[in-house]
Order: C-alpha cells, then structure tokens, then sequence
C-alpha cells in the first residue's frame, strides 16, 4: 500500500515544533507513527521530494529523517523504489526506566473487577446452566435470558424494547465491527465525533472507509455541522454519554433537535457511570432509527466480554446473517452471568460512583497542583478528563513517560490526521493516592522534555 506525501504530512500534524534538529524530530514522529500503527507495516512511504513538499521542509532534512529510520530499522530500502515500513528485527536498547510493578499506566480507561458481585453472578449463572445442555450452544442472536434482560435494562430508562430488537456480542467493540461489515462498502463515508474512541477509528478505516470528522467544541456537539456533514455520510457514530475521551454528555436539547440524514449509531457503554445526577435518557428516544451499542465492560468488568446492539429486527438478521464470518454465538455462561447482573440492576453501584467521583477529583487536584498550565473540565461521568497542553507535546510526552514511571495515551490516538497533539487523555480508575503520583510523575516526564530528552518507548495500547 502507497502512502501519499499529503497523507504523512496530515499524520506528523505540528512536528517541527521541539527540541533538536530538524531531522530528528521528523524521525522521532515517523517512528512512533509506525509504533502506534498509523503507518502499517509493509506500507510505502512517499519519497524524499514529494514529502518535503508537503512539509515545506527541505529534501535534506526528509533525507536524514529517512536514513535515520533506516538505521534504526523502521524503514527497509531498496533501489529506485519507494521505502517501506518494517519493524527493528532487534528491540531497542533497554533504557534506564522505573517501568515494572512500580510504573502507573494511565492508557487503560477500564475499573476493577466487582469480586463479591461478579462470584455471586457467575454461581448463580453455573446453577442454570444445565438447562441449556440440551441445545447446542450456538445462538447468533444470544440467549433468550440476556436479551430480555437487556431489553428490561432499555424499558427501565423509558425506551419500549422488546428482545427480539436485541443482538448479543462479545463486547462493544465485536458489536461496531458487526455493523460496520454488515453497513459499509469500500469507500463509504462515516461521520465521528473528533476526537473519538480509537478503536472505532480502526474499525471504519479496516472497512476501508472514509471518515468525516466533526469537531467537538468546548461546550459539546455543534448540531448544525453534524446535520450538514450527514447529508454526505453512509454512516454516523457518536458516543453522547460521557463521550470518551472528553466526558462531554450530550444534553436534553440537542438530543431532542439532532436529525442526522444517515443511519447513526450510539455508543452507549458509559451511560451507567453518571457521577452528577441521573443517567442519561436513552439516545434512541429522539431518534427512533438510532442503533444503540452497549456493554458491561465499563460498568461491571472489561474481563466480562458482553455486548449487545439494540435495533430493528430487520436490521439484525442482516448482522447476524454476516456474523458467521467472525463467530458462531457469544459464550453461555458469561451471557447467562450477565442477565443476573443487569436484573439485579448492578450496572449502576451507588459505592462504585461515590468512588469514581472522589478518583476524579483527587485528579483534578493534582493537576491543578504539578501541571497548573494544563486545562480540563470536570466531566460528569465516564472514566475519563481531557487534558489540554498550551504546546503541542502529546506524543512525546506518551514517549518519555514511561522513563519516569507513568504510561499514558498520546491525544492522536483519539483523531485522525495528526489532531490533538496539546491532548492526553488520563482516566480516573486508579486510588486517590495512586493518581497524584502519576500526576507527579508527568509533570516529572514533562521537564525533562523541556530540557531535550527524548524517549523511544512503544506506545501503549488503548481501552
């Protein structure tokens, strides 16, 4: 696969600002391109001319970058050929790092298990396993028990579900690639919110569609832009409860006043995690078509794989027609677990809340204290705060953090074409006195960046 000069360039976004010389820094963003899986491997990277074009940089310096990866081994070269991304056949040195049992990862948006609650689940899901023996275990659809306790979940906040409008998955994320292969062709235009979850990202661009990215603005979703931008898409994503990474809930109004010319679907996975108030009405009240995505992953427990799409029946045959391409039916025992908890109304704890907004708040404390130039906003819910650098050091700072202890999500992961690179997210799962720490540890991982170190560490995965 040819990447083009004006496709890297939109990648790399704002690389020349920093320390060092020009080529280092061009190299230093291209290897954690590659490292992040922006650049896939095998792909062709433009050459030397075209790329200094659209950087308005010099050949020389695109040279040196290159020969720099080269070297390295992130680029293999050939004669009168493009160079191709590949991978060190070595890992790097190691580096002098606290990394280990000590280290902080802030990349993992994702709560402790419920143990007392997940045991007595999962007893109570073995005792009424038996009776599904005689059946042979494969269900597309899910089990009967899971569907209408998900679709109860639905009429509790309000919105009539019956479980036939009910498809269970293994998680959220099975769910979006259900209907992204069921909905999407080759070229199709999808309309996200900007930033927006990652993994989402990689899902469309693996169907090989196109994304439309509508900016979220400081006080939320800027309705007019979302309509205009739906007119051109095949597809619409959007995650208006506790919006991952921001913490952005989209309100009453402009749920009420959103009509969107495409089909749209609503990540609701954080919807029981309300910090302030009530949780929000369902999205599907406004817009009927809407097709709501859901999971316990956030609720209960990431280790717990279950998911489900809410839509019409005519739409899910179509996704369980297609499913037998990936998986033949979501475990018994976990989908059996799963209806315990949600009858037993569990994906809302009171405790677990009270919890989260004291993590939070602690949070917000320590950046106030060791990182007092950096802004945020105080979510409502979710798990998560976007911070807001005055310089754009994001991916840099992800690269050296680890050196210093803490382990965080650079902002690109959350856009495309290099945005957000004055962002990071940083969740608020971990112990009051574990996230100070990491907040001193960053603002540590940040003066050494001022002072021109550098760090070549892999970047994190994301949840």
């Amino acid at each position: 696969m040819k990447v083009s000069a004006h496709a890297v360039a939109r990648m790399l976004g704002t690389w020349q600002e920093g320390p060092g010389p020009a080529h280092q820094r061009l190299s230093d963003r291209l290897r954690l391109l590659v490292l992040d899986g922006r650049l896939p491997l095998g792909s062709a990277l433009p050459g030397e001319r075209d790329l200094a074009a659209a950087l308005s940089t010099s050949r020389t310096t695109v040279g040196a970058a290159y020969r720099t990866l080269v070297e390295q081994g992130y680029l293999a070269t050939r004669a009168r050929a493009r160079a191709t991304v590949r991978l060190p056949d070595e890992p790097p040195p190691a580096r002098k790092s606290v990394a280990g049992p000590s280290a902080i990862d802030l990349s993992f948006a994702a709560p402790p298990a419920p143990v007392e609650i997940l045991h007595s689940a999962f007893a109570t899901a073995l005792e009424q396993l038996p009776r599904h023996f005689e059946r042979h275990g494969y269900d597309r659809y899910g089990i009967a028990e899971l569907r209408e306790a998900v679709a109860g979940w639905y009429r509790r906040r309000s919105l009539p579900t019956a479980p036939d409008h009910i498809l269970i998955t293994n998680g959220a994320q099975h769910a979006l690639a259900l209907l992204a292969r069921t909905l999407l062709s080759p070229r199709d235009r999808v309309l996200i919110d900007h930033p927006t979850y990652p993994h989402a990202i990689s899902t469309f661009t693996e169907a090989r569609a196109r994304l439309l990215a509508v900016a979220l603005t400081p006080s939320g979703w800027d309705t007019a832009q979302l309509q205009e931008a739906a007119r051109d898409a095949n597809l619409a994503y959007l995650i208006p409860d506790f919006h991952n990474p921001t913490g952005l809930c989209m309100p009453t109004s402009t749920r009420a006043g959103l009509r969107l010319a495409c089909p749209t679907i609503v990540d609701e996975t954080m919807t029981d995690l309300a910090l302030e108030g009530a949780a929000p009405e369902p999205f599907a009240l406004h817009m009927p078509t809407a097709i709501s995505v859901g999971s316990v992953s956030k609720s209960i427990w990431g280790g717990l794989r279950i998911g489900w799409i809410r839509a019409t029946p005519s739409l899910l045959e179509r996704v369980q027609q297609t499913r037998h391409a990936t998986d033949l039916g979501t475990p018994v025992v976990e989908q059996l677990a799963t209806a315990v908890l949600l009858n037993e109304h569990r994906t809302r704890r009171p405790g677990t809340l009270r919890r989260l907004r004291s993590q939070r708040d602690a949070l917000c404390e320590a950046l106030a204290e060791h990182l007092p130039e950096v802004r945020t906003r105080r979510p409502d819910g979710g798990f998560t705060l976007w911070a807001t650098f005055p310089e754009p050091i994001s991916s840099r700072l992800a690269a050296i953090a680890p050196d210093h202890g803490v382990t965080v999500a650079a902002g690109p992961r959350f856009g495309i074409g290099g945005a957000f690179e004055r962002n990071i997210r940083l969740p608020y799962t971990l112990p009051p006195g574990r996230l100070t720490e990491a907040v001193d540890r960053l603002a540590r991982a940040r003066r050494a960046l001022a002072r021109g170190a550098t760090g070549t560490h892999t970047p994190a995965p994301v949840a």
